[in-house]
């Protein structure tokens, strides 16, 4: 088994990946959709952070953020996130799906994958290739046939700020990222 350390770096930016348990395609619908917006919305609150980019697909999502000079406490905030969503996941009639007796011994739900995957962004070239692969991962994944299509994506709010041309993604714009693997293979 690998000796996976995560790398903490107060008030650092991370690219995450977070998926839910058997990729369950839940986080597009409108149920999970309000109840994700609303469990980082309370996070936020008691833990702030600023969410750079962010892209929400059915069976998982990935976000940027920054977290406040002198704070390195991004586990605590992907606990408390992914324990808010679902208990408004389940307390408005959300499925929770069938686990292993070892996730049961552990008290987990079956709403989503027991970790995420994180990459400590080293710089602006580091930004800007984690936000390009989040924006292009709707036409990754075949959802939409051009970036633009996809709704759920902080792609909009980027074209205003003069980041990218309506048409970006227009041609393969991934020399590279399949590796490292983005943490889409949990």
């Amino acid at each position: 088994m690998p000796d996976y350390r995560r790398y903490y770096v107060p008030g650092g930016t991370y690219f995450f990946t977070c998926v839910t348990h058997l990729r369950a395609k839940i986080l597009t619908t409108d149920l999970g959709r309000e109840c994700l917006r609303e469990a980082i919305e309370k996070v936020q609150h008691d833990h702030p952070f600023e969410i750079v980019a962010i892209v929400l697909l059915p069976d998982h999502w990935h976000t940027v953020w920054s977290l406040p000079r002198g704070d390195a406490r991004y586990p605590l905030r992907w606990m408390r996130i992914k324990e808010e969503f679902t208990e408004r996941w389940l307390d408005r009639g959300g499925a929770e799906l069938p686990q292993s007796a070892s996730r049961a011994r552990h008290r987990q739900r079956g709403v989503w994958h027991k970790r995420y995957w994180e990459h400590t962004v080293r710089d602006e070239d580091d930004l800007k290739r984690c936000v390009d692969y989040m924006h292009w991962n709707p036409r990754k994944h075949k959802l939409v046939p051009r970036v633009r299509d996809w709704q759920w994506s902080s792609f909009h709010r980027f074209v205003e700020m003069g980041e990218y041309d309506l048409d970006w993604g227009g041609a393969d714009p991934t020399p590279g990222w399949e590796d490292p693997e983005w943490g889409e293979l949990a």
